[in-house]
């Protein structure tokens, strides 16, 4: 089994700046693809950022590309969501989600674990 857990999460300003972290636990992560999610009031969960646990490379929405960066932590088995520039728009809860098989990025039915969310609310 796997668990995530989300932090950092919170209200800022627009054009502020937050760090997401996500704490991984449980099986070894090398072949897993970490990615984020957002959702909004009355809206879908939506594909933000992917990273590669093995090799580092990362896949970015267009809608955050150039504003947020995802990176990881093997040693600890972290992952975390740099988000620069935020904008009202970024305003949702953000998820955490592991991928184990391959297949498609951005669908959210392509993950097969997931932490339980941290809020980000952006005020303009």
């Amino acid at each position: 089994q796997v668990q995530l857990v989300e932090s950092g999460g919170g209200l800022v300003q627009a054009g502020g700046s937050l760090r997401l972290s996500c704490a991984a636990s449980g099986r070894p992560f090398n072949n897993y693809v970490m990615g984020w999610f957002r959702q909004a009031p009355g809206k879908e969960r939506e594909f933000v950022a992917a990273i590669s646990w093995s090799n580092g490379v990362t896949y970015y929405a267009d809608s955050v590309k150039g504003r947020f960066t995802i990176s990881r932590d093997n040693a600890n088995n972290t992952v975390y969501l740099q988000m620069n520039s935020l904008k009202p728009e970024d305003t949702a809860v953000y998820y955490c989600a592991a991928k184990t098989r391959a297949g498609l990025l951005r669908p959210s039915y392509e993950y097969d674990y997931w932490g339980q969310g941290t809020q980000v609310t952006v005020s303009s």
